[in-house]
């Protein structure tokens, strides 16, 4: 049995269709063993609790230096026995000590088509408005393995939908979601198959 460690910040649709995937029996021999969060007031914290799955709050500034921060994040992920860690929503940074402990191991759903609309500051709603500003016909999903570099890491899957003429980047997001809620689970069954 996989443990998966969802780390999120927001809503949580994207930690709630992993909890489905795993219900439903599409990720298989696999549980989803905590969900960290920076944010208190995340949803994803309630629905965590709505599914007895273990919640940390871990934040930086609650930490002297990032050493420390750091340290702490580890040893609650070695708690957890953490086999595969999902990024879902998670506006935070990893730390490197964090990428060289889980090599390959961190893996993140990002709202556009890499390497297009990637980046430092380039998430939710942002990500949207500059597929429509540069005027494109597709855009989509990518699920990468996270690197030092923000969304510079291989991509390991992609979801596209069609940019509609009149669309609104909140309509964009919608239909973008819908595809990233069936796109992560799909990944992620595939790297639990493989290793």
């Amino acid at each position: 049995m996989k443990h998966i460690v969802v780390f999120a910040s927001g809503s949580g649709t994207n930690f709630q269709s992993i909890i489905d995937a795993i219900h439903a029996g599409t990720i298989t021999q696999a549980r989803i063993a905590g969900l960290v969060t920076n944010n208190p007031n995340a949803g994803a914290i309630e629905r965590a609790k709505n599914n007895e799955i273990p919640v940390a709050v871990i934040r930086r500034e609650a930490f002297p230096n990032d050493i420390e921060y750091e340290r702490n994040l580890l040893e609650h992920l070695k708690a957890l026995e953490t086999d595969l860690i999902v990024l879902a929503g998670y506006l935070k940074k990893i730390p490197s000590s964090l990428l060289r402990e889980y090599p390959n191991g961190v893996i993140n759903i990002h709202p556009a088509l890499l390497p297009k609309h990637g980046g430092k500051g380039f998430y939710g709603r942002r990500v949207h408005e500059a597929v429509i500003a540069n005027n494109e016909s597709v855009s989509g999903c990518t699920v990468h393995v996270v690197t030092e570099e923000y969304d510079q890491g291989p991509i390991l899957g992609q979801r596209t939908v069609s940019v509609l003429p009149d669309d609104t980047p909140e309509e964009l997001q919608k239909r973008v979601l819908k595809q990233e809620h069936q796109l992560l689970p799909e990944v992620i069954q595939q790297i639990l198959t493989k290793s």
